[in-house]
């Protein structure tokens, strides 16, 4: 937790950091805006939070460890709507004005200032069983594929698919409890490329021309997002020899995998002799990330992480949250790769795709 540790910057960030780096991609405002009045950016964002109240309200209701929590629900849903309704107001009330970052923080500490630690625990635990279930399977329809290029481009729409799983989106909460997710429907179904940012053609290329030392990967939800798309992908990492770090959340926020939970499911994953579907696992790390929000700033990274992140030649952010709505733009002194769905209206608009498109951005550094 922060507490137990000095967060630190992320050591692959270009340099100087201040000038390089802002951890948000969409701006709310800019300089020329009234500071007393919420821009139509910030209005917007703000609905979209108000609209995410009812879901999680619902969560935190049903959470069977406080005995009171439908009262303490209510009182959530009462103090966040307040919260977000006084910055419609005064955009510098409650240390504004508001980004994605500040927005998800105070959503995060009314709910733990409720008692609420975990609402999401249960079908986080309900979707990791049934994706570890089904991940040999996966893994057995990417192995036979002797062609590079098409195997990565399976394991790659794989993550996609699995990033469709985000109960932190409301559109995609109703779908879910309506009828779950279907994971190889979901990798057939994706959008048609070319995506909204499509550089997939140019990392192909790389990878068949370019093996990378060491990978850190900053994963994202539970279930089918990191056991059937970012596991399939770091497994093939490791079997082209490079050593893969999982940089995981610390503490759990929306159904985003937390680090035990993550060193979890890697020992229900790994067989007896320790290995992922006959590939070794020695290559494999798993980190604290440091962090406690679906979103990521990377001037603020645990000192383990960044211990473990000197070394790396390659950074992927994956998610809507840590590699678009936060770091799309992020500049770094190794190849990079930000991988998410569009799953908000608002992301779609601003980047000019369409709803559930695909973001594959991939930056080489030369040298």
């Amino acid at each position: 937790m922060e507490s137990e540790g000095e967060m630190v910057a992320f050591p692959q960030l270009q340099t100087p950091i201040e000038s390089n780096y802002r951890a948000c991609t969409i701006p709310y405002r800019f300089p020329s805006d009234n500071p007393k009045k919420a821009t139509p950016t910030e209005a917007q964002w703000i609905q979209l939070f108000l609209n995410s109240i009812p879901s999680f309200t619902k969560r935190a209701e049903a959470d069977p460890t406080l005995p009171d929590a439908p009262a303490r629900a209510q009182k959530f849903a009462q103090r966040y709507t307040d919260i977000l309704e006084d910055l419609k107001r005064d955009p510098e009330s409650h240390a504004g004005p508001p980004d994605c970052i500040l927005l998800c923080r105070l959503r995060e500490q009314v709910l733990r200032e409720l008692g609420f630690r975990d609402i999401f625990k249960k079908v986080k635990d309900e979707e990791n069983a049934k994706a570890i279930s089904l991940f040999p399977d996966v893994v057995r329809l990417n192995d036979p594929i002797e062609d590079e290029a098409k195997r990565l481009e399976n394991l790659v729409r794989g993550i996609f698919a699995g990033n469709i799983f985000d109960l932190g989106s409301a559109q995609l909460a109703e779908v879910f409890s309506r009828d779950g997710m279907s994971f190889l429907a979901s990798c057939q179904n994706l959008v048609p490329r070319p995506w909204v940012i499509d550089d997939l053609d140019a990392f192909k290329v790389k990878w068949s021309k370019k093996l990378w030392k060491k990978a850190v990967i900053f994963v994202d939800n539970s279930g089918a997002d990191i056991i059937l798309g970012i596991l399939p992908f770091a497994r093939e990492l490791l079997r082209r020899g490079t050593q893969v770090v999982l940089a995981a959340n610390d503490l759990p926020s929306i159904n985003d995998v937390t680090y035990s939970e993550l060193i979890d499911i890697i020992a229900k994953l790994k067989d007896e002799n320790g290995q992922l579907m006959g590939v070794d696992t020695s290559n494999l790390l798993i980190a604290n990330s440091g962090n406690d929000l679906p979103v990521i700033d990377l001037t603020r990274v645990s000192q383990e992480l960044a211990y473990l992140a000197n070394d790396a030649d390659l950074v992927i952010l994956e998610g809507m949250g840590r590699g678009i709505e936060t770091n799309l733009y992020a500049q770094f002194k190794c190849d990079s790769l930000k991988i998410g769905m569009v799953k908000h209206p608002e992301v779609a608009q601003f980047l000019g795709g369409r709803l559930y498109d695909c973001v594959f951005k991939y930056n080489e550094v030369l040298g």
